[in-house]
């Protein structure tokens, strides 16, 4: 038996409200808000929190925290706990931080993988992300996949509304950890255009919107009676049946010509993240896993460039499995960018800089030494910590300015001066409680400078001390 062993996901905190866009753009806009990558985050940075999330996912059994307060250690370590580190790392994305060299070794580091274990990319198109799944399944022991979208499109334009940005890990294995068997893999490829991007093009060309429609119509369909007759099972005896991809209507056309009842399809989250492109197959997969029971059917169906469908049987672990963040409660903890910030976060809107010298390019051998520290963020990566005091600084040189910079205690002993992140500058207060994320400082002569900043803890249920074992 072979399967999904964990899910991890990360949906960024910003949210656009889509009804803003078309008082500013003069058109395009609509209902209902997406997800949008903060300007200190890429596919890479959100890649490592989605995979950081799959790792400490764990059995019920196995995830009471250690004790919590002020002197006590707490989740120290938690990335390190699993049996089943994985083996080999994929990372899948259409926007690569990096050309000519693998994303993926960042994220080697920053979840301290052994230096045998191999790190790739699979990156350019969205079916990267199920071909990368596809090599996990087929290999050998434990496997790590990581996918990771920013989508973007021009203002006022449909692909900039529908999209969204978010990160999905699942890791793969067998075994008694196993919580999915993949029961059957039928794929159906066809050569045709409907969708395309020209390197370093900042948004994507549609053809008339029919032909791909009908194009994903038929492959869709192929692909689902393929994998179901495979699988030995009918359509009816689908209990969650996930359809990916970029083209929505084809998306909604399948899902109705499926035979699978209406109130067995996954929401798809358009009206709450939007598209995210590649890391729609895993984020969508993880919604499905959330609310399935054992010894449920689970059908992934990803459009792109033809089709893949998945067949998926829930087993008994499963009912003691508990996600890190689900995606529910990070559906729910997003907060509102103004649209003229989010078309700066893109480049699309230049504003005047900070009046301060842009940051020197970062040093490629003193990363390299440091790179337990830097990356991995040892010891002090999955501590939380409070804010003992900050500042507001108006003229540092920012992106996205103000900077508010703090000091940190950490629970456990350690302190440490660190930039915040995701947050208003009015809501910061002495005492806040505070987790560590991982994302980008700056950028120079190409180089992305990758460190780690603190974020204001709004998931609640991490700063609580649990009684009932088996809780987090």
């Amino acid at each position: 038996m072979r399967g999904i062993t964990g899910w991890g996901t990360h949906l960024p905190y910003a949210r656009l409200d889509r009804s803003a866009i078309r008082a500013v753009a003069g058109t395009g806009g609509g209902t209902g808000t997406r997800t949008v990558a903060s300007y200190d985050e890429d596919t890479t940075t959100m890649g490592a929190e989605a995979a950081r999330a799959a790792l400490r996912g764990r059995p019920a059994s196995h995830s009471r925290l250690a004790p919590h307060g002020r002197g006590a250690l707490h989740e120290r370590g938690a990335l390190h706990e699993r049996a089943d580190r994985p083996g080999s790392l994929w990372f899948a994305t259409t926007e690569p931080a990096y050309s000519d060299r693998t994303n993926a070794t960042v994220l080697h580091a920053v979840l301290r993988l052994d230096r045998a274990v191999p790190a790739y990319d699979a990156v350019g198109s969205v079916r990267s992300a199920m071909a990368a799944l596809r090599a996990a399944w087929q290999g050998p022991g434990s496997s790590l996949v990581v996918t990771s979208d920013i989508r973007t499109g021009l203002p006022g334009g449909p692909d900039e509304a529908a999209g969204g940005d978010a990160a999905a890990a699942l890791l793969v294995g067998d075994g008694a950890q196993v919580l999915a068997e993949i029961v059957a893999w039928e794929s159906v490829t066809e050569e045709f255009v409907d969708r395309w991007r020209a390197p370093g093009a900042p948004s994507s060309r549609l053809w008339e919107e029919r032909f791909g429609e009908t194009r994903y119509c038929e492959l869709g369909a192929e692909a689902l009676k393929l994998a179901l007759g495979a699988a030995g099972i009918a359509a009816g005896a689908v209990d969650h049946l996930v359809v990916a991809g970029l083209h929505d209507r084809a998306a909604g056309a399948v899902q109705r010509a499926s035979g699978v009842p209406e109130i067995r399809i996954t929401d798809r989250l358009a009206s709450t993240v939007g598209n995210p492109g590649a890391a729609q197959p895993g984020l969508l997969l993880a919604v499905a896993l959330e609310s399935a029971r054992p010894g449920q059917i689970i059908v992934l169906l990803s459009l792109a460039d033809g089709a893949d469908a998945v067949v998926l049987r829930t087993t008994p672990a499963l009912a003691s499995y508990r996600p890190w963040r689900p995606v529910a409660a990070q559906t729910a903890a997003g907060g509102p960018i103004a649209y003229g910030r989010y078309l700066h976060w893109r480049g699309m809107l230049p504003i005047e800089p900070p009046r301060r010298p842009e940051p020197a390019r970062v040093s490629s051998p003193a990363a390299h030494r440091n790179a337990d520290w830097k990356y991995g963020l040892v010891p002090v990566a999955d501590a939380l910590g409070t804010i003992v005091t900050f500042t507001v600084d108006r003229l540092a040189y920012s992106p996205s300015p103000p900077v508010v910079f703090a000091i940190v205690d950490f629970d456990g002993g350690g302190r440490l001066p660190v930039e915040l992140t995701d947050v208003d500058a009015g809501e910061v207060a002495i005492g806040g409680r505070v987790e560590m994320t991982f994302r980008r400082l700056a950028t120079s002569d190409g180089i992305h400078n990758y460190f780690w900043k603190a974020r204001p803890l709004r998931d609640k249920a991490r700063d609580t001390p649990r009684d009932t074992p088996g809780e987090e």
